[in-house]
């Protein structure tokens, strides 16, 4: 594509990183699905952004499928698509959308795996004075005591903990702030470690999780240590950080049936996603209804 058309998408990225504050790598999956496309316009002859219409996307989009992705990874390049129009609708350089009529192939939705209760007890079972076991086990129990994603906890500071009102001030996707509780479980392991991790620090560093060099933890360090803690403890199958969160939800949702709540404890935008992301057997479903829907019950 022309220079210009370029130049647009390094607006675009500095948009998103500036004006709605997006993490760096949610910035890069975008950089990443509109290089595709740049590639697949350069292919087909398109030089410019107004000469994209709805026609081509949808052999885009039949493109991606045949090269086997799935409907959620082409739905994902039409938002993308769709995210950058509008950004160019509203700089004046296009006169409309030609992602907005575009729909991915549906495709089969794949739950994660969640631990069941004894699991989680079993994984947080650790009696230890070791400075970066201490740290892991506050890592473990604050994940599924709060349901955080794995870049909130990363990115948490000292400060960020209230240990007197017992919660987290975590902040989300799309730089959204959030108050969660936090269990007794997880306020005492965090004690003990920050307690370590006062004497492990050789700078000012702020974040809460610190590595053994005293400098804020990276995730993927993180999904390392759940993976090796989770072999440790003899817990089956390949545990990751988005597992615990998943967990949470599930057993809330199974413990109270509030979806709205779960909702607003993992900050989600949109409850559908809350459906997506969490599940209850019907069994469980059926005993809800039995028991709560004024019409359920037979009548004595």
């Amino acid at each position: 594509m022309a220079h210009t058309a370029q130049h647009w998408i390094d607006r675009f990225l500095h948009h998103l990183q500036t004006e709605r504050r997006l993490s760096a790598n949610t910035c890069k999956h975008y950089q990443r699905d509109l290089a595709e496309l740049v590639g697949w316009c350069d292919t087909a002859g398109i030089t410019g952004w107004r000469d994209l219409n709805t026609h081509q996307v949808r052999k885009y989009a039949a493109q991606c499928h045949r090269r086997g992705l799935n409907g959620r990874s082409i739905q994902r390049r039409l938002s993308t698509l769709r995210t950058f129009y509008n950004y160019l609708l509203r700089e004046q350089q296009v006169s409309l959308n030609p992602g907005l009529d575009v729909r991915a192939p549906k495709s089969e939705q794949h739950l994660p795996d969640t631990l069941n209760v004894d699991d989680i007890s079993q994984l947080m079972n650790v009696s230890t004075t070791d400075t970066l076991a201490l740290r892991d086990l506050a890592m473990l129990e604050l994940m599924y005591s709060s349901g955080l994603r794995l870049a909130e906890l990363v990115s948490l500071n000292a400060g960020d903990v209230d240990f007197n009102e017992r919660v987290v001030r975590v902040t989300g996707k799309g730089a959204k702030t959030r108050v969660l509780p936090v269990g007794d479980k997880a306020i005492t392991a965090l004690q003990a470690w920050m307690q370590a991790r006062t004497r492990q620090l050789h700078c000012t560093e702020t974040a809460i999780f610190t590595s053994r060099s005293g400098k804020r933890l990276s995730a993927r360090a993180v999904q390392q240590r759940v993976k090796d803690w989770a072999r440790r403890q003899g817990i089956p199958g390949d545990v990751h950080p988005h597992t615990l969160r998943h967990s949470f939800a599930s057993h809330l949702l199974e413990s109270s049936g509030d979806l709205r709540a779960v909702q607003e404890l993992l900050g989600h935008a949109d409850i559908s996603t809350t459906q997506i992301y969490t599940h209850l057997d019907f069994q469980h479903l059926a005993q809800v209804y039995d028991s709560a829907h004024p019409r359920a019950r037979k009548s004595k």
